[in-house]
């Protein structure tokens, strides 16, 4: 089942019901919101006096946006550079991070092969010969 995060808008609407005198049970047949969401706004209401959305907890990231656009930029810029090098790259700019961040950023960003990109010119001299002067009907 999707779990969704309640707008700002109606939370603050839920707090204010509340500070007016009415019960969980009231407000949330009122809003058709369940009993158990009006019971939780409320306590966390209380507890930080607040009804923004916390920060959730998890670890913080290793390369701040800054760094993260530079490795995108040489990554694309070097397309046959390997983790490796934007390993070191990256410890002498801006930070030490492992071989699979890096390759993690990278993904997300739409980059996933490390090979040279493709050279669409061809002289007239290496063009196929294969069709010259025919005809060829589809």
């Amino acid at each position: 089942m999707v779990r969704r995060e309640l707008p700002k808008h109606k939370r603050d609407l839920i707090v204010e019901r509340y500070q007016s005198g009415e019960g969980y049970k009231r407000i949330s047949k009122a809003l058709d919101i369940p009993r158990y969401t009006v019971k939780t706004v409320i306590i966390k209401w209380r507890k930080y006096g607040t009804t923004e959305t916390l920060p959730r907890t998890g670890s913080p990231s290793k390369i701040d946006e800054k760094g993260r656009r530079k490795l995108v930029r040489e990554a694309s810029k070097m397309p046959t550079e390997t983790l490796k090098e934007l390993q070191e790259y990256l410890a002498c700019t801006c930070c030490v991070l492992h071989v699979t961040t890096i390759s993690r950023i990278l993904h997300m960003n739409g980059l996933w092969g490390r090979v040279a990109r493709q050279n669409p010119f061809l002289p007239k001299k290496n063009l196929p010969q294969k069709h010259v002067g025919k005809c060829v009907m589809v």
